[in-house]
C-alpha cells in the first residue's frame, strides 16, 4: 500500500521522529492535535525537505462527542465551573507551584491554547493545510472519519485509517470507506478503550476481514510485533516507544520520570482530556481519584482546563510531582534513551528471532 520496507507505523508529535522512522523503512505519522495552523505549516515543510521522498502521514482528532468551547476558550472564569477552577488552582497552590506572572499570564495561556486542536472544525482546518503537502495517509484517532473526508482524501490518492477500541468501531470505519483499521488495545498511551490487545486484535481482524489491520497498544518490541502478526495483523502502530528516543519532543524531566516508571504508572484517566486517556501517573491524576474530587469535565473542556490552569504552570517550573505525558504500559520497558533508528532495528531483530524460535518449535 505504501511501499515501505517494514510494517512499523510510528505516531509522534515530533517531526524528527516522523522523518527518522520513514527513513528507517517504516512510516512516520505526525500528530497534529497540539499544533496551531501556522506551526503545522512549518512542521510539514520541514518534513518535506528532510524525509527524502519517503512516505509519511498525519493524525487528527475528530471526536464524535465533545462540548464546544467557542469564543469562551480564553476566559476561564466564564468557561469553567468555579468548583473546577478552585480545585486545580488550589491543588497547585498547596503544592507550592507558583502562579504565572500576572503581567504575562494571559499571553502565555493564549499562546499555549492556540496549539490545541480537538474539535472536528479545528481538525478540518488543519487537514486543509496537510492536504497541500505530499502526505500519503490520514488517520483519525477519535471516531470515524466523515465520508466526505474519506472521499476528498481518496481523490488526492491519500489513504485513510482510523483507530478502533471495539469491533463495532472498526466496522463503522470500514463502512465509511477507510483503507485499514488500527486496533488499539487498552495498554496504549493516549485515548484508548478497555479491552486488551491480545483479545482485541483478532476480534477486529475477523470483524473487518479482508481489510488490513494494524495492532496497537503495548507494542514496542519485536516479540510484541510478532504477536500482532500471529494474531492476523499486517503490521503495528507504535507511539509510546518513540518518547524515549533522542529525537523525541519530551523534556528531559519527563523522560527521567518515564525511565523510572513501571507499567502500572501509565494510568487510564479522564482528568487530562475529559476522555479516557492513558498518561503517566502524577499528583494531578492522583488528585482526581481521591474522595471529593470533581468529576472531570467533558472533552475538550477538561483538556483546556488542564492546559490553561495546570500544564502551563507545571511545565514552566518543571514541577516534578505534576509532570505527565500520554504514555502506554510499555513505559515499564523504557529504561534508557535510544535513537529512532536503533528502536526500529532492535524491533526487527527481535521479530526475526521470534520467527526463528517459532519455526524451530514446529520442525
Amino acid at each position: 500500500m505504501f511501499g515501505i520496507d517494514v510494517p512499523i507505523f510510528a505516531f509522534s508529535h515530533c517531526r524528527d521522529v516522523v522523518v527518522e522512522v520513514s527513513k528507517a523503512g517504516g512510516m512516520g505519522v505526525l500528530g497534529m492535535a497540539r499544533m496551531s495552523p501556522e506551526r503545522l505549516r512549518r512542521e510539514l515543510a520541514w518534513i518535506d525537505s528532510h524525509i527524502e521522498g519517503k512516505p509519511y502521514g498525519i493524525d487528527v482528532l475528530m471526536p464524535t462527542t465533545y462540548q464546544e468551547a467557542g469564543d469562551l476558550k480564553f476566559d476561564p472564569d466564564r468557561l469553567f465551573p468555579k468548583e473546577h477552577l478552585d480545585f486545580v488552582r488550589g491543588l497547585l497552590d498547596d503544592a507550592g507551584v507558583p502562579p504565572l506572572p500576572s503581567a504575562d499570564a494571559d499571553a502565555i495561556v493564549r499562546e499555549l491554547l492556540s496549539e490545541l486542536s480537538f474539535t472536528p472544525a479545528e481538525s478540518a482546518r488543519m487537514l486543509e493545510i496537510a492536504m497541500e503537502h505530499p502526505i500519503k495517509l490520514i488517520v483519525n484517532a477519535l471516531g470515524s472519519p466523515p465520508k466526505a473526508l474519506v472521499d476528498a482524501a481518496h481523490a488526492k490518492g491519500i489513504k485513510v485509517a482510523a483507530l478502533a477500541g471495539r469491533p463495532k468501531h472498526a466496522l463503522r470505519h470500514k463502512e465509511n470507506g477507510c483503507d485499514f483499521v488500527i486496533a488499539v488495545g487498552t495498554e496504549a498511551g493516549g485515548h484508548t478503550g478497555s479491552v486488551t490487545s491480545m483479545v482485541l486484535w483478532p476480534r477486529i481482524v475477523d470483524a473487518v476481514a479482508p481489510m488490513p489491520v494494524l495492532g496497537a497498544g503495548g507494542v514496542g518490541r519485536g516479540r510484541q510485533m510478532a504477536a500482532a502478526l500471529a494474531l492476523g495483523c499486517e503490521g503495528v502502530w507504535c507511539g509510546s516507544i518513540w518518547l524515549k528516543t533522542i529525537q523525541s519532543e519530551v523534556i528531559p524531566e519527563i523522560k527521567a520520570r518515564m525511565f523510572a516508571a513501571d507499567s502500572d504508572d501509565a494510568v487510564l484517566t479522564r482528568s487530562v482530556t475529559g476522555k479516557p486517556c492513558r498518561t503517566l501517573r502524577c499528583a494531578f491524576t492522583d488528585a482526581y481519584e481521591k474522595p471529593g474530587a470533581p468529576e472531570p469535565l467533558p472533552a475538550p473542556l477538561q483538556n483546556i482546563l488542564w492546559w490553561s490552569e495546570g500544564r502551563v504552570r507545571v511545565e514552566r517550573v518543571r514541577a516534578p510531582d505534576f509532570l505527565t505525558y500520554p504514555v502506554g504500559q510499555i513505559v515499564g520497558d523504557m529504561t534508557q534513551q535510544s535513537t529512532v533508528k536503533d528502536v526500529v532495528y532492535e524491533m526487527m531483530d527481535e521479530l526475526v528471532e521470534a520467527q526463528q524460535r517459532l519455526s524451530a518449535m514446529f520442525e
